[in-house]
């Protein structure tokens, strides 16, 4: 009878996760045939509708999405590389290097992984304000160089490193930044990888704060380029939003694609649920 019963939860299981997949692929599909179809075709189905690229053309033309996906792709590796740099020397503090109050400062680091982001838009915006770097991709970027999740994820690596293997380093003269360097960084380069693809992930895709802190075309990612692109002021083309939409989202879906084993992988070697 058990038997029976898990049959019947796997088969109920793989039937729900069929039925999750189609619904979260059809705006895709979706998207897929008003961007490569003339507008006529945005609402009829049609198996010999004509193709046409135009509508990227037009997309493209239409704003400058090129200053968008420059700006975005300095936004987004600036922030992957201070988080990167901030977060492992103060994961290996944490980690490794006792010091009175390390506790309770390692209890603050866990209170913000309970504070969103968006509690904060006044006051960062307010300390922007008096740095004068509004309107900038600095400004955009500055709140989030220190993650606390990065903090946090890189600390329990840290914490599984045998204690030996920087033993053996500090004996043979290594310095505390050698070890790290040496040591920890290069056994932890999974969590790298997998604390990497959320962070890149989620600022290509941050819309709120990147709004609220531009004011100007040549400082505008691409989230918010194109939700002014797709503003009823411009009109409602869906062929070309749909267009602009594939665009923007293109270079996340292709690196997807090209690297979902070691996607996988790495969020299971993380220990990511």
């Amino acid at each position: 009878m058990s038997g029976k019963s898990n049959a019947f939860g796997t088969v109920l299981a793989t039937l729900g996760g069929w039925l999750m997949a189609r619904a979260w692929l059809l705006p895709m599909a979706y998207a897929v045939w008003a961007a490569v179809h003339p507008a006529a075709y945005v609402a009829k189905f049609e198996l010999m509708a004509p193709l046409t690229l135009q509508n990227f053309a037009k997309a493209f033309a239409a704003a400058p999405f090129a200053t968008y996906f420059l700006n975005t792709c300095i936004l987004v590796s600036g922030i992957l590389v201070m988080q990167f740099g901030i977060c492992t020397l103060g994961a290996f503090a944490l980690a490794r290097a006792p010091f009175r109050g390390q506790g309770l400062i390692f209890s603050l680091v866990m209170v913000q992984l309970m504070v969103t982001p968006d509690i904060l838009i006044v006051e960062n915006y307010r300390t922007l304000s008096q740095l004068g770097l509004v309107n900038t991709l600095t400004g955009i970027g500055l709140p989030y160089i220190a993650s606390a999740f990065g903090i946090f994820l890189l600390r329990q690596t840290f914490r599984s490193v045998p204690k030996e293997l920087e033993d053996a380093a500090r004996m043979e003269g290594a310095s505390p930044l050698q070890i790290l360097w040496r040591v920890y960084v290069p056994l932890a380069k999974p969590v790298y990888a997998a604390w990497g693809l959320v962070s890149v992930s989620f600022h290509w895709n941050n819309f709120l704060w990147p709004l609220i802190v531009t004011s100007s075309v040549n400082k505008r990612p691409l989230t918010v380029g194109l939700q002014v692109f797709a503003s009823v002021d411009q009109g409602i083309d869906w062929s070309i939003i749909s267009a602009a939409t594939l665009m923007s989202s293109a270079p996340l879906l292709i690196g997807f694609l090209l690297f979902q084993r070691q996607f996988v992988q790495s969020f299971m070697r993380a220990g990511i649920k």
